[in-house]
């Protein structure tokens, strides 16, 4: 039986000829990264543990959520990075660059067949040009540099046909949007999925980025393309030498083979809080907005830039009406000046800023407050992912369109005079915080506790731990800020007791690859976390720290409340109500969960 790609890059960088779902094992990794907000935690963990690089010349550090260094603790961070990196020749991407996994592409980092890791967790952009990229803590990136490889679960793979004609003006972003529409953000939890068909054979480097950046949001391991002659002509020339191709197998097993119509998706809109929460256009059209942004890892490319120039041409920003823009690299920044996009974007009335994540980043370019309405061609508008306002996702086109408008509309429906704004009084709301004492505990197989239920599915990393408090890296001083930005908890921390036990339901911690989102539980002494599924990159986070998590299908036996008492056994998988006495079996820890669990943490 064949290989899927999945399966025969990851089989290509391990010691075995064949892998197949489920198979755990050592991949050696080809490029390993660190950012500036998680760098500085990697940086901790090599120092703390002693931990040697195993190749420089395959580490790197990139800038690219605070270009700016506005914030002090980023720019702290930044420069603890700097100061490593003189110090064991490590090259740095630094704040002049743009987006990482932008970067490896274009610099010849990473390429068809090659495995890369970094602490961004859209580093399944890489799928665009046929290579295997994840994103990972800080703890799985200092084993990578420490020891040019990680361990990694092979992910059962899914065939995707987009059949049909692509119709007419249909943006790579409407195909993602559409994917999130059909898909949701938890059907292709775990999955590895390639993508084929013909129209998709025309889909250039800049739209195949742009689809490959959503799989995170669609809870996807990683969307893969298969790359075809101008996607390798263009890696070679970037890498300097021939590459091998990598397909897969005609004969590979799949785990589902899906086909989608492409002639019957249609330009799509998502609104605020959930990226696949996602509607036609008529659904949200001429809802006024405040502002509007374009980049991002999803849409920050050339193309994008060169379409909104041509709606922008000539025109103005509606009045009131803010819009952003940053390029995904300089490279990209210096073609668009190049090309004379960049005084169109300025006679129009837009801010144009240094290449990086912008709006994704709590600090800079692209966030917006309480009350704020935006279009965004962002890839998340999780409740304060891009500030306190709300957020609608869509194409470059769409989002131009709408900043001239005034109002969210398509670019064959921009009005002639553009909507103004009436006076309205708005309220800002401010949250307490308060401090909670950190708590340890000793590694038992069997824990007892009081329970937090929280029935809710997509908990995302966001709502866990907000993005604005990325900056600290002190894990006793996390714990404060657990569950701030989750709707109907923000008094969490208030309430909660060393020795509780969280029970919630289906994707907890999808999204962001931040290793605080586990650290902040620990702080707080919570003993585990029972969830019905976990977004794959907490699920590598909560392991390797050492802390218990279990999946469940179904508790409704235990009759649960928020504050019964359970006891867990980790070995056997039992839990156990105390009100009722009844019992029920989940999967216990695998071997490899237990000996990390029993460690301490992965090192």
């Amino acid at each position: 039986m064949g290989m899927t790609l999945t399966e025969k890059i990851l089989s290509a960088h391990s010691s075995y000829s064949t892998l197949k779902p489920g198979d755990i094992t050592d991949i050696d990794v080809d490029v390993r990264a660190a950012r500036d907000f998680g760098g500085a935690n990697v940086v901790k963990n090599m120092v703390d543990y002693e931990l040697s690089i195993a190749d420089p010349l395959k580490t790197f550090f990139t800038f690219d959520c605070n270009p700016g260094g506005s914030d002090q603790r980023y720019a702290q961070n930044q420069h603890i990075c700097r100061t490593y990196a003189r110090e064991h020749g490590i090259k740095v991407y630094d704040i002049d660059n743009g987006i990482g996994t932008h970067l490896m592409i274009q610099e010849g980092l990473a390429y068809p067949g090659c495995t890369a890791v970094t602490t961004d967790s859209h580093a399944n952009i890489l799928g665009a040009v046929g290579a295997f990229g994840q994103g990972m803590g800080d703890k799985d990136i200092a084993a990578a540099w420490h020891r040019g490889k990680v361990w990694f679960k092979v992910p059962k793979s899914i065939k995707l046909y987009l059949d049909g004609e692509r119709p007419q003006g249909l943006t790579a972003k409407d195909i993602a949007l559409n994917l999130l529409h059909h898909f949701g953000s938890s059907t292709l939890l775990g999955y590895a999925v390639e993508v084929y068909g013909e129209a998709v054979e025309h889909l250039t480097l800049d739209e195949r980025i742009t689809i490959a950046s959503m799989a995170t949001e669609m809870g996807a391991i990683i969307l893969l393309f298969t790359p075809g002659d101008a996607v390798m002509k263009y890696c070679e020339s970037r890498v300097g030498r021939r590459i091998e191709q990598f397909e897969a197998d005609g004969d590979a097993l799949y785990d589902q083979v899906i086909h989608l119509d492409l002639g019957k998706f249609s330009s799509m809109v998502s609104r605020p809080g959930k990226p696949h929460d996602t509607v036609e256009m008529d659904k949200v059209k001429k809802t006024k907005i405040d502002s509007a942004f374009v980049g991002s890892c999803t849409n920050g490319r050339l193309e994008d830039m060169q379409r909104i120039a041509e709606i922008l041409n000539g025109r103005q920003v509606a009045p009131g009406v803010v819009l952003k823009i940053v390029p995904a690299t300089n490279e990209i920044w210096n073609q668009c000046l190049a090309e004379g996009l960049l005084k169109i974007f300025k006679n129009a009335g837009a801010l144009v800023s240094n290449p990086g994540c912008a709006g994704c980043a709590a600090g800079q370019v692209g966030q917006n407050g309480p009350g704020e309405v935006t279009i965004s061609t962002g890839n998340r508008n999780f409740p304060g992912k891009q500030g306190r306002g709300d957020v609608y996702l869509a194409s470059p086109e769409v989002v131009a369109a709408s900043a001239v408008a005034g109002y969210i509309t398509s670019p064959d429906d921009i009005p002639v005079e553009p909507a103004v704004f009436t006076p309205i009084e708005r309220t800002i709301k401010q949250e307490k915080k308060s401090h909670k004492k950190t708590v340890t505990h000793d590694k038992p197989i069997e824990i007892e506790g009081r329970v937090w239920l929280i029935d809710r599915d997509d908990i995302d990393t966001d709502m866990i731990y907000h993005n604005k408090y990325l900056s600290v890296t002190d894990p006793e001083e996390m714990g404060r800020y657990t569950f701030s930005n989750l709707e109907g908890y923000g008094n969490f921390i208030d309430r909660a007791r060393a020795g509780d036990i969280v029970i919630t339901g289906k994707n907890f911690g999808s999204g962001s690859s931040r290793q605080q989102a586990v650290e902040c539980f620990r702080s707080l002494g919570i003993q585990a976390i029972l969830a019905k599924s976990f977004g794959a990159i907490y699920e590598r986070n909560a392991i390797n720290a050492g802390f218990p998590i279990l999946r469940y299908d179904t508790l409704e036996s235990l009759d649960l409340q928020t504050g019964d008492e359970i006891r867990v056994n980790f070995k056997t998988g039992e839990i156990t109500s105390k009100k009722n006495d009844q019992s029920v079996y989940v999967e216990p820890f695998p071997e490899i969960q237990m000996e990390i669990y029993q460690n301490g943490g992965l090192f």
